[in-house]
């Protein structure tokens, strides 16, 4: 799935704040592999530093009609055009470093925002880029406002905008995020308002960075003192913001959103249930990290193991492995011990180790021989089916299982294997087990 990506060179952007109306400058940093996109605010003592991330946004009703992050005091406010640009560029790790609360309006679009970045260059970094797959339908609505998200094999919005005024009745946009289509389609259409809001909003305090040219005004008879990029501007400019609150999910998303009339509340809420779903995946999966063992090399001590599996203690029930031989077998030994935790609850006069966990043992070496291969790094393994699950003996503590695993089928997308628990030379347990390799 390709390779993550920072920028080659810094680069700053300075302008004024579309609520706040505070000058404000902004520097962008190359960043590491896997440190994501982090604002830091250099005008305040220690320069805290806040993850662009959905646990870090501030509640919408102290923020309206912007998507800003925070945490404790400290906060950055009107970041979903900033996120846009990183989503549209493929970023996904960057320093943001800025000396005010907001980042600036700029244009209304984000066209300057992706000059300053290409001009520094646009770098891979030698890790896995990482997306987070729709694998059920997901929505939210409120009022008659409504989004979902289908899966899909991109990322796609379907955008329906229909508002009381007659410049923005019934603007429809499907939009497929793919090559440079993000700079042609999206990213000139600039942020609006009614007029008759324009003075609401001033009494709120907002739009104090506001203008005739960074925001489209829309009166009775049309645009004031300004011209329309395209016609459908403003269902584009949706689509923006919805890309932009999107990306708050720390890495891009792969599905179909389907959206009509929502704004950056309804947004937020749909990306709260995403990630609810990609806690859930996470917690499920045996998940592969990027790396990667050579076939043929012999045992795995429990070091190597937990660089493979993310199970620890007492959950992680392999010790060793002892043969790895890639897309075909494993071996591995789980050393039974009555210090084993499962033997507190489970028939603690005559501890037996549960049957479930000797199939979860055999498992963990078949996703070892699965996941150790480069070309699954950073996946995820899901159970799919167990058949001819059997169980012949107990096993005590005291016990050395030795667990074999030999593959059956082993595909792209599926992987089915073959397994035994042996004790003594003495099958105990044996199972077919299959499972779905899938993106993290």
């Amino acid at each position: 799935m390709g390779y993550q990506r920072t920028i080659q060179n810094e680069a700053s952007i300075e302008g004024v704040g579309l609520h706040t109306g505070n000058r404000v400058k902004v520097r962008f940093k190359p960043a590491v592999g896997n440190s994501g996109i982090n604002f830091v605010r250099v005008d305040l003592p220690d320069k805290p530093i806040i993850k662009a991330h959905i646990g870090n946004v501030i509640d919408l009703a102290m923020r309206p009609r912007r998507t800003s992050v925070g945490k404790q005091d400290v906060e950055v406010q009107t970041i979903e055009h900033v996120m846009a640009s990183f989503a549209g560029l493929g970023i996904d790790n960057i320093t943001v470093e800025i000396d005010n609360n907001e980042l600036p309006g700029l244009d209304g679009g984000v066209g300057p925002f992706l000059e300053v970045l290409k001009a520094a260059g646009i770098k891979e970094i030698e890790e896995p880029k990482r997306f987070f797959c729709i694998r059920e339908a997901l929505w939210v609505e409120e009022d008659n406002a409504s989004i979902v998200i289908l899966p899909a094999d991109d990322f796609k919005v379907s955008y329906t905008l229909s508002y009381d005024h007659p410049m923005l009745k019934a603007q429809y946009i499907s939009f497929v995020m793919s090559g440079d289509n993000f700079e042609k389609e999206i990213a000139p259409s600039r942020t609006f308002c009614l007029e008759s809001e324009a003075e609401k909003l001033r009494a709120q305090g907002l739009g104090k960075g506001a203008n005739y040219e960074n925001t489209l005004v829309l009166g009775e008879s049309g645009v004031i003192k300004n011209v329309l990029r395209c016609p459908d501007e403003f269902a584009r400019h949706k689509v923006l913001d919805l890309i932009g609150d999107l990306y708050l999910l720390g890495i891009p998303i792969k599905g179909h959103v389907i959206a009509i009339k929502s704004g950056h509340p309804l947004n937020i809420k749909l990306l709260q249930k995403i990630y609810s779903s990609y806690l859930k995946q996470q917690e499920a999966g045996i998940r592969a990290s990027a790396y990667h063992v050579e076939s043929g090399t012999g045992q795995l001590d429990i070091n190597a193991i937990h660089k493979i599996l993310p199970h620890r203690y007492p959950f992680l029930l392999v010790d060793r492995i002892l043969e790895l031989e890639e897309d075909k077998r494993a071996v591995g030994i789980k050393n039974v011990t009555i210090n084993d935790q499962f033997f507190l609850g489970h028939f603690p006069q005559r501890p037996v180790m549960p049957g479930v966990l000797i199939v979860e043992a055999m498992a963990q070496v078949a996703g070892v021989l699965m996941l150790s291969k480069s070309a699954n790094a950073g996946k995820l393994a899901y159970f799919m089916s167990m058949d001819k699950v059997k169980f012949r003996k107990t096993v005590v503590p005291g016990d050395q299982l030795r667990l074999e695993v030999e593959v059956v089928k082993l595909r792209s997308k599926t992987g089915q294997v073959r397994s035994k628990a042996i004790v003594d030379n003495q099958l105990v347990a044996e199972a077919e087990l299959m499972f779905s390799i899938v993106e993290a």
